[in-house]
């Protein structure tokens, strides 16, 4: 394979995106996967999630339907058939991607690869050749020290293959991956206990998020239990599995899953023998992905920073035009948009008000309660959204809490990146009555006219 263009090691997110874009703009392409195509995102983390908690909200909307006199009742969860469907969906979405890099005539090849030298791959002992190589081996799922998986104790991975819904589920981590798992177990009808050591969930997000859906969380009959820490975890107990926690505190469960977070997947592909840089186990990189060796760029998950899937997409892309030669702007970590799909959701957009007070010594905010929003009183739903402005007049910061508010991160994706302000903002018109609409209120309030709230 002398004389490719470019050589990927993973075929996830970044690695594919990658491929997919070098190809569309002529380059040669070698793709190595040890697994599937698509990655830990497609086979063990968005889509499957994402499906599991689709069969979770049509649980919830069969049992709230006498709320709004549809006589309806949920007979159970059938965790077998609610399988068959998230792998159905999930083989669909895999045979399109390898039909892509087909029609893209990329070279896939199946094994585990490891970087060799500067433009060179190993792989089972073959050697794949290129100009250019990309690292896009992804993360996988932490454990906790003398925690490790086995019997009642899960990781994500193992928690997607279940086949029973357990009666009672402790959660360790209030990140992404607990609160999700935390909301589908508690519609699936399991009694969920969350353990969190911050002060509280999704620590990367703003307070007003944490606040709201523990708030939301606590309704829906969830214990949350913050600045807690883990002592012992028994797995021999007869009800399954105990934790001690060191206030003494002692939480027992059919199932415990470990959520703390993902790390990067550098081990055992070569890079640090090969001479690439890592820091905590990320891979070092400057602002374009380059690495420390050159010819080596890294993608994804390997990069310190949010562990979303279209950041890897869009490093993947970015990489692909920067080697054909068009300049692409660097990715901006805080122009990418989050979204956690527990219910209610979480969405949200540059900086929080935290880090923003950090960057610009002051700052403005404005919240907005979805309780004066029309559809979401239709829909039951609760939360609201708050917007963080910034010295110079632009909004910095959008959070927002409720159901399928994610749905609405364009829009907020947009008044971002145009550096726009509540005054420039406010003038547009959103149709009534959607939950958009929600957004357009909390602009007009920041802009000094509020029409349904308080001034």
């Amino acid at each position: 394979m002398n004389g490719t263009d470019l050589v990927i090691l993973g075929g996830g997110p970044g690695g594919y995106a990658c491929a997919f874009r070098a190809a569309q703009l002529g380059l040669s392409v070698v793709l190595v996967e040890r697994d599937k195509l698509g990655g830990t995102c497609l086979h063990r983390g968005c889509i499957p999630t994402k499906a599991l908690l689709h069969t979770a909200e049509v649980a919830d909307t069969a049992r709230e339907g006498v709320r709004i006199g549809v006589k309806s009742s949920l007979a159970g969860i059938d965790l077998g058939a609610v399988g068959a469907y998230k792998d159905s969906v999930v083989d669909r979405l895999r045979q399109g991607l390898r039909s892509l890099a087909d029609a893209h005539r990329i070279t896939f090849v199946k094994g585990t690869g490891a970087l060799v030298a500067p433009g060179t791959v190993e792989v089972d002992g073959r050697r794949c050749a290129g100009r250019h190589v990309v690292l896009a081996t992804g993360s996988y799922a932490r454990s906790l020290p003398g925690v490790d998986p086995g019997g009642p104790v899960v990781t994500s991975d193992q928690a997607l293959a279940l086949t029973s819904v357990p009666d009672r589920v402790i959660v360790l981590g209030g990140g992404v991956i607990g609160v999700e798992f935390t909301s589908l177990w508690r519609s699936f009808g399991a009694e969920v206990t969350i353990v969190e050591a911050l002060p509280g969930l999704l620590a990367t997000e703003d307070t007003y998020a944490a606040k709201q859906l523990a708030r939301a969380f606590r309704r829906r009959g969830i214990k949350v239990k913050t600045k807690a820490r883990v002592a012992t975890v028994d797995r021999t107990a007869p009800d399954g599995v105990s934790v001690t926690l060191e206030s003494g505190d002692v939480l027992s469960a059919d199932l415990l899953l470990i959520a703390v977070g993902r790390a990067p997947n550098t081990v055992g592909h070569g890079y640090e023998e090969s001479g690439v840089a890592l820091d905590r186990g990320f891979v070092v990189t400057d602002d374009r992905l380059r690495t420390s060796l050159p010819g080596v760029r890294a993608v994804g998950d390997l990069v310190s920073g949010p562990q979303l899937a279209h950041r890897g997409f869009q490093h993947g892309i970015f990489v692909a035009e920067d080697i054909a030669g068009l300049d692409p702007s660097p990715v901006q970590d805080t122009a990418i948009p989050r979204v956690t799909y527990c219910t209610p959701e979480v969405a949200s957009i540059g900086l929080t008000e935290h880090a923003a007070t950090d960057a610009y010594g002051t700052v403005e905010t404005v919240t907005y309660d979805l309780a004066g929003n029309g559809r979401s009183q239709i829909l039951g739903a609760s939360g609201g959204i708050k917007l963080i402005r910034a010295p110079h007049g632009a909004i910095v910061g959008v959070t927002m809490v409720g159901d399928r508010v994610g749905e609405l991160i364009g829009e907020a994706q947009v008044i971002l990146g145009t550096g726009a302000t509540a005054k420039d903002l406010a003038s547009l018109v959103h149709a009534h009555p959607t939950q958009n609409e929600a957004l357009g209120e909390a602009l007009l309030a920041m802009a000094g006219k509020p029409l349904h709230a308080h001034a």
